[in-house]
This record gives C-alpha cells, structure tokens and sequence, in this order.
C-alpha cells in the first residue's frame, strides 16, 4: 500500500500531524533536564544522573503503558500520561529554579520518563488496526518519519528558544507545546479506538518474542555506540560543533530511509529482510573506523541511517506475528529493549573509545549490528512457535 492511500485514510494527516508535536520532547527533555539541573546543582555528574533518571523511567513505563492500553484502549492512557509527563517537567523547572535539591529533580525526572506519552506506540496500534496487513510496512515506516521528524525539529526548536529566553523557559514551553499535542493527538483517534478484544493476551506466548527483543536490543546497541562516538570524533578532531552535523547526517539518513522503505512492497520474508538490513547496517558501520574526513564520515552516517530505520520498522512487523494477542504490550517491550540497549552501546563505546581510541566506538557499533544480524538469522529456521 503506498503512502497516498495511507494518507487518504481518514484521520491519519492530522494524527501524524499532531504526533508530530506530541514527540517533541523526546529528544528534548533529556538535554532539557541536563541544563537545568547542571544549572542549579553545578554538577554535571548529578545532571546526567537526573536525565539517566529520566531514560530509566521512560523504559520502565513502556511495557506497562502498552499493557495498560491493551486493556483500556489508547485514549485514557495517553490523558493520563500526558498530564504526568507535563507536570513532572514543569515541577523540576520549578524546583530547579528554587534551588532545591538535586535528589529530587532525579525523582522528578524519572517520573517525567514514566509519564513520556506512547505517541509512536499509539499510532502503530491505531494504523496497523485500520490498514491491512499488506500496508503495515508503509504504516510503520510513517510512524517513523513521523518520531525522526519530531527528534530532528524538537531540538532546533529548543535551541531556539534557548537563545531567546533560558533553559528553564524553552523546556517548560516545549513541555506544554507536547502536552497539548498529546490531548489533541488522543481525541483524533477513532472513538471506538478502545482496548482490542484481541488484546488480553500474553506477550511471551510465542518464545520467538524474546529472540526478538534481543535483536532490538542489538539493534539499540548500535544508536548506544553512535551517540558516544560522534561527540568523540569530533572532539578528537578539534571541532566539537560538527557533532550536530554528523547526528543530522544519521536523522536525515533515518528519515529518508523510512520513506523509501515504505513506498514500496518486499517479497522477502520478514526475517531475511530484518536480518539482511541488520548486515547491511553493520557493513556500512565498520568502515568508520578507517575514514578520516568527517564530509565522508557524513555521508556514511548518512548511508547507516538509510538501513537504520527500516530495521526497526521490520522488527515491528514481526510483533504482529509474534504477539498478536497483546500488541501494544510488546511494542512496549521493543521500546524497553531499544532503550536498555543504548545504555549498554553506550557503555561498551565509552570504554572501547578509552582502551582503543575515539575511532572504536565504531566498531562497537558495526559489531552490534553484526551481532543483530546473525541472532535475527536464526528466526529463519523452520519449525513451529515454541511457547513459555
């Protein structure tokens, strides 16, 4: 299904429209958090710590969100999450601003990732209900363009503000900004998108789903590992502002890569095509470790982006196959894993960058991703679904 038939499903535009705005802090809050508490603690270690805080609690709340929508349906649950998130954020700046202590803007913080709205998760659910099988792969591929989009203006955005006004404010007004596209977001889904009759099932029914997360952790491992080297490189190279550039080059790389990804229909079996980007992505990667200018460097980040986003969109394919029964549930999950494996690229990246210099975290990267490749190869075999 190409994405003009997409489009002319009525309510899609404006949902994508306004869960573009409800993403905004996604990417946002996390530097949001570190300046304001750095500006109130002094601290850089405790600011990092308040926004680990906040990746911890968004990780926490996936699963339980999806869960939650399974049963409820999509609406409440994105009210309720959107006040949380809201008020935990305007709650910090207010803190941070009265000088409170630094412990609880780390509680705060989680509570702020807790309350991060399933923007991305809804609109699969909502798309992938209204859309036939056959369109899932342009369905999930908009979703996200929609999410690149978003993490790609929110923080220009930011930035902007911040220099006409401060930190605080420019965080505080992207918060409300996301909070009312949330509530305008939930009141344009369909009113019957309640809880799915399908959805009171288990996720781990089909063992499939746990070799599953573990790919999508991989596949986290890698965007783990980008984010310590890109900063690493050009620090190394004696100019730290061309790391926006080069996380630009991966974004519009992401971007482009969901478009074309969507736009048209594959022959290949969801596995092999998960699998093969998997091996691409990690082909791409490893030559970084050799180049040396950074416009090169650019336009193979560019390149590792273009297979980057088709991955995860193929990795949510394969939810509807192995967990059909409680979907929202498992698209938390990926989430969780997503999450949990940057955490784990990011440290494997540091210290390789410490051990073998700032050139290794690539590698890290490009192993994640081979690593990714021959663990989804192995959802090929045949045979029937194993259960636990």
């Amino acid at each position: 299904m190409p994405y003009s038939e997409i489009r002319g499903v009525p309510g899609v535009p404006a949902q994508a429209v306004l869960g573009f705005l409800a993403q905004l802090t996604q990417q946002v809050a996390p530097v949001g958090i570190v300046l304001v508490a750095q500006r109130a603690s002094g601290s850089l270690a405790l600011a990092g710590a308040a926004a680990a805080a906040f990746s911890v609690g968004a990780g926490m709340g996936r699963p339980v969100q999806g869960r939650l929508m399974d049963r409820r349906g999509s609406r409440p649950v994105l009210a309720a999450t959107a006040l949380i998130h809201v008020a935990a954020l305007l709650a910090l700046v207010g803190w941070a601003q009265a000088g409170g202590a630094w412990w609880a803007m780390a509680v705060l913080s989680w509570v702020a990732g807790i309350g991060l709205p399933p923007i991305s998760l809804s609109m699969r659910i909502e798309w992938g209900r209204r859309i036939g099988a056959e369109g899932h792969t342009a369905a999930y591929s908009l979703v996200y363009l929609v999410q690149e989009l978003a993490m790609l203006v929110g923080p220009l955005a930011f930035g902007l503000l911040i220099a006409v006004a401060s930190s605080s404010l420019a965080l505080g007004l992207v918060a409300v900004a996301a909070g009312a596209g949330t509530l305008a977001f939930s009141l344009a889904l369909r009113a019957g998108a309640t809880a799915s009759s399908r959805g009171r099932g288990r996720v781990f029914t089909d063992r499939r789903m746990l070799v599953l997360l573990a790919v999508v952790l991989l596949l986290g491992g890698v965007i783990g590992a980008l984010q310590v080297g890109l900063p690493a490189l050009a620090a190394a190279r004696g100019a730290p502002a061309a790391t926006g550039l080069l996380v630009a080059a991966l974004s519009l790389g992401g971007i482009a890569g969901a478009a074309a990804y969507g736009a048209r229909s594959w022959g290949f079996r969801v596995q092999a095509r998960l699998a093969g980007l998997m091996l691409v992505l990690g082909l791409v990667l490893a030559p970084l470790v050799l180049v040396g200018a950074l416009p090169l460097f650019w336009a193979v980040l560019f390149a590792g982006g273009l297979v980057l986003n088709p991955a995860l969109t193929t990795a949510s394919l394969l939810v509807d196959e192995y967990a059909p029964a409680a979907q929202a549930e498992a698209f938390g999950w990926i989430s969780t894993s997503i999450g949990m494996g940057g955490a784990a690229g990011s440290a494997a990246a540091g210290v390789a960058g410490d051990l073998f210099g700032h050139s290794a975290p690539f590698l890290a990267a490009a192993a994640f991703a081979l690593g990714g490749s021959a663990l989804a190869s192995t959802l090929l075999r045949p045979g029937r679904p194993g259960t636990v």
